[in-house]
C-alpha cells in the first residue's frame, strides 16, 4: 500500500470517528440525544399558546396583579386576564426572546406570549428555552427596526425531552439550584452597591466622618490641589490593538496601544459625547487619548483615589454643549469641591475601594456561577450526562 493510499485511509478513518455513533444515543435535528428522549414541537407540550391583550402603558403602579410586558422586569396591574401557570416570552423589542415563569393570576401586553397548560416539566422547559430560543430567534426573526417573533417560531420550536419526567424534574431542579445562587448573589451585589452609596454620600459630603477625623474641610479647585491636561489629541482609536497597554478614549478603558504615556494613577474624564463627565481611576501602564481630560493629585495636597470617589458623578461637570455636550480642561482646573487633610482623603478612599472591590469579586463569582449554568446545561439537556438512569426513570413512572 503506498503513501496515498495509507493518507486516504487515515482520512476516512478519522471522518468515521468525527461522526462515530455514541453508545445508547440517537443523532436528531437538535443533535446527539440519549435513545430513550424524544424530540417534540413545543406546541405539543402544551395546551394553549397565546397573547396577552393590553398596550404596555395599562400598567398601574400600585396594581394588585403583575403584569407582563416584553421587559425583563414585571409590572402591576389592578385586573388579571390569566390564572394560571405559565410561561411568558417576550415577543418584540430588546429583550425579544426573555422567558418569565409564574403561577398564579396575571395579565399580560398584546406582544407577550403566554403558553400554558404543560404535560411535561414546565420549569425543564423553561430551561431548555432559555438555552435554545434565542438562537432560534437570530436564525428566524423577521427583522426590521423592532425585531418580533411569530407562533409559529414556538410551536414548531424542536425540543429534546427526557421521556420519564422524573428525569425532567430532576433536571429542572439541578437548573433551577444554580439559578437561586445566581438571584442570591445578584440580590448581594445590590445591596452592596446601596451601601456603597450610602457611604459614599455620607463621606464625601463630611456628613459622617471616619473614627480619628474631625475639623473643617476646606473647599480647593482642582488647579491648586492637582495636575489636570488633555489627553493625547493626536492618539484615535485608530491607533487601537488587540492587546498592549489600556487606553482610555471618551468611551472609557475600551482598547489597547502599543506604548504607555503613564504609570501613576490618575482620573480620566470623558469630556465629550455620550459618556461626557463620566470617569474612571486609571491605574498600572495607561494612555489617555483624544476627547478625554486627566488629572492626578499633587503629593501632599491630595490623594488621587479621593478625586476619583468626590468626582464620580456626572452632574458636577458643567455642560458647554446641547446635541453635543463638552467638557473644557478650565472647566475641570477650576472645579471647587470639598476636601479634607490628606490623612482623611486617604482613609475615606480607603474604605470605598475595599467597598468597590468586594462588589467586584461579587461580580467575578456570579460570573463563574453563570459559566457553570451554561456548562451544566450543555451537558444536562443533550442528555450527555444523566442525573437519572434510564431503568430508575423507567421504575419511578
Amino acid at each position: 500500500m503506498n503513501s496515498k493510499q495509507n493518507q486516504d485511509n487515515n482520512s476516512k478513518a478519522a471522518y468515521e470517528d468525527a461522526f462515530k455513533m455514541p453508545l445508547g444515543y440517537k443523532r436528531t435535528e437538535v443533535g446527539l440525544i440519549p435513545d430513550d428522549w424524544d424530540v417534540v414541537d413545543l406546541g405539543k407540550t402544551c395546551t394553549q399558546i397565546t397573547t396577552g391583550k393590553l398596550d404596555a402603558n395599562a400598567m398601574e403602579p400600585n396594581g394588585k396583579y403583575r403584569f407582563y410586558t416584553c421587559a425583563k422586569d414585571y409590572y402591576h396591574i389592578d385586573t388579571y386576564a390569566f390564572d394560571t401557570e405559565a410561561l411568558l416570552v417576550s415577543g418584540n423589542g430588546a429583550n425579544v426572546g426573555y422567558i418569565h415563569y409564574f403561577k398564579g393570576k396575571f395579565n399580560a401586553y398584546q406582544r407577550t406570549y403566554v403558553l400554558s397548560g404543560f404535560s411535561e416539566s414546565i420549569i425543564y422547559l423553561q430551561h431548555f428555552l432559555g438555552q435554545r430560543l434565542v438562537e432560534r430567534i437570530r436564525v428566524e426573526v423577521n427583522a426590521g427596526n423592532t425585531p418580533y417573533i411569530t407562533r409559529s417560531t414556538l410551536t414548531e420550536m424542536k425540543v429534546a425531552l427526557p421521556s420519564n419526567k422524573t428525569e425532567q424534574r430532576a433536571i429542572a431542579e439541578a437548573l433551577s439550584d444554580v439559578d437561586g445562587l445566581i438571584a442570591a448573589l445578584d440580590r448581594l451585589i445590590e445591596k452592596k452597591r446601596a451601601i456603597k452609596q450610602a457611604t459614599m454620600q455620607q463621606l464625601l459630603s463630611g456628613k459622617t466622618r471616619l473614627p480619628g477625623f474631625s475639623g473643617e474641610w476646606e473647599k480647593k479647585i482642582i488647579e491648586e490641589i492637582a495636575i489636570a491636561n488633555w489627553g493625547n489629541t493626536l492618539i484615535t482609536k485608530t491607533s487601537y490593538h488587540e492587546s498592549g497597554f489600556q487606553a482610555y478614549s471618551a468611551s472609557g478603558p475600551d482598547g489597547y496601544v502599543d506604548w504607555y504615556e503613564h504609570e501613576t494613577p490618575a482620573v480620566v474624564l470623558s469630556a465629550i459625547g455620550a459618556q461626557c463627565g463620566k470617569t474612571w481611576l486609571a491605574c498600572g501602564k495607561w494612555t489617555p487619548i483624544k476627547n478625554t481630560i486627566w488629572f492626578r493629585g499633587i503629593e501632599g495636597k491630595s490623594n488621587t483615589s479621593f478625586l476619583y470617589w468626590i468626582t464620580n458623578d456626572p452632574i458636577i461637570w458643567p455642560n458647554r454643549g446641547q446635541a453635543q455636550p463638552f467638557i473644557a480642561l478650565g472647566d475641570v482646573r477650576s472645579l471647587m469641591i470639598p476636601i479634607p487633610s490628606m490623612p482623611e482623603q486617604t482613609a475615606i478612599a480607603t474604605v470605598l475601594i475595599d467597598m468597590d472591590n468586594e462588589i467586584k469579586e461579587l461580580e467575578k463569582r456570579r460570573e463563574k456561577v453563570r459559566l457553570i449554568k451554561q456548562g451544566m446545561m450543555q451537558e444536562l439537556l443533550t442528555g450527555r450526562i444523566r442525573l437519572v438512569k434510564p431503568l430508575e426513570a423507567e421504575a419511578s413512572s
